[in-house]
């Protein structure tokens, strides 16, 4: 009697029925549709459907932890993954699980992944070592794309643009390919559109990458000389051109 008097006494919490494959399906039928770009989306349902479907499908979402992560993620970097790729795939996951979570939360965060002191020590260092071009880099490649004859003339001044105003103004290629002649001013530059992988123009990746560069100091005076005569240039043809 004591017993079952202190049994009802205490407040339990039904685990959810809900599995993995019901929080993609919410995810990709609904929360990807409304929310997403298409090139994103894309991204994410590479990573769902190679990656996380196969091993946690089955899975209720309640048992989604961080201790099954990382086993998970152990499993993955004995296949050969890397940690950045592992991190960008549980990225998709969490983004799958918040997504059809009433509260928008996921169960787990990857501050408790649990990556060996000299891997990260690994990555600080291949962040470090990555290709990276100076601006000089950029004045020699513009010099070698004018004597480039197959690229005509018109196209000549359109990648020199291009090569200068990114090293520039570290926009990247598909806000570059999206400016319009009114998001170029005197010295700066308007970013509110972005061109995806299949070359539709949208809007920026996110709320943060929605910006303006400015571009004040010598190198962008020099990089937006051509620009702003393309501007000038496109404000002289007539409408129906």
């Amino acid at each position: 009697m004591q017993f079952l008097a202190e049994l009802n006494g205490r407040s339990f919490t039904v685990p959810s029925s809900k599995v993995f494959a019901d929080a993609v399906k919410q995810y990709r039928e609904v929360f990807a549709h409304q929310m997403l770009r298409t090139s994103t989306f894309s991204v994410a349902e590479g990573h769902s459907k190679t990656r996380l479907e196969t091993d946690w499908n089955n899975v209720p979402v309640d048992h989604i932890t961080i201790e099954r992560v990382n086993e998970w993620a152990w499993k993955k970097r004995k296949q050969g993954l890397s940690w950045v790729t592992v991190k960008n795939i549980l990225r998709t996951m969490q983004r799958v699980l918040s997504s059809s979570s009433k509260d928008q939360r996921v169960p787990f965060s990857q501050d408790g992944l649990a990556i060996p002191e000299k891997d990260k020590l690994r990555m600080r260092i291949e962040s470090r070592e990555n290709v990276s071009y100076s601006w000089e880099h950029a004045l020699q490649i513009v010099e070698h794309i004018k004597t480039m004859d197959t690229l005509g003339a018109t196209g000549r001044e359109q990648y020199s643009a291009l090569f200068l105003l990114a090293a520039a103004s570290g926009l990247r290629i598909g806000e570059l390919l999206a400016l319009r002649k009114d998001d170029i001013g005197e010295n700066a530059i308007r970013v509110d559109e972005s061109v995806d992988r299949a070359g539709v123009i949208g809007p920026c990746k996110n709320v943060a990458a929605c910006r303006t560069v400015v571009l004040a100091d010598q190198e962008g005076q020099t990089a937006m000389k051509m620009p702003r005569r393309f501007a000038k240039r496109w404000s002289s043809i007539p409408l129906e051109e």
